[in-house]
């Protein structure tokens, strides 16, 4: 079995199994009269944080198309953890993970806000395994 096709099979696991606990949480959300959409997003080279191109205009523009979430739900790859954990801090600090770059890029700050209620919310939605709640370092 190939990773990518392992991938798919965890993911489809695990949508499978929350997906009835999912919608029982966000039926308890602010009524809205239009669904947010869902999106998948690879997010290419670090440099399109700072670089004027077709992926960054379009960015934009997504910001300008969708109402304003009240949350983001981003699951990554990006770590390798012993367990899986959801980031519950208030103030989630901007982790550069990358290297070799210009200067600029280290200088750009993402501060949005975390919300740990959500997060513990969150990690609650999840039966197959067990999920900690991370206030240090952000996940």
């Amino acid at each position: 079995m190939n990773r990518k096709h392992f991938i798919k099979i965890i993911g489809g696991l695990a949508a499978m199994s929350t997906l009835g606990a999912f919608n029982t949480f966000t039926r308890n959300l602010k009524e809205r009269s239009e669904k947010m959409p869902v999106l998948f997003v690879g997010h290419g080279s670090p440099m399109n944080g700072i670089e004027d191109n077709e992926f960054s205009r379009r960015w934009a523009q997504l910001g300008k198309e969708i109402p304003r979430p009240e949350a983001v739900l981003c699951i990554s790859a990006h770590w390798l953890t012993r367990g899986t954990h959801i980031t519950a801090m208030a103030e989630p600090r901007t982790i550069h993970d990358f290297g070799g770059f210009p200067q600029e890029l280290f200088e750009v700050q993402y501060p949005a806000p975390g919300h740990p209620q959500l997060a513990k919310e969150t990690a609650a939605l999840v039966q197959e395994t067990q999920v900690g709640l991370d206030h240090d370092w952000g996940l």
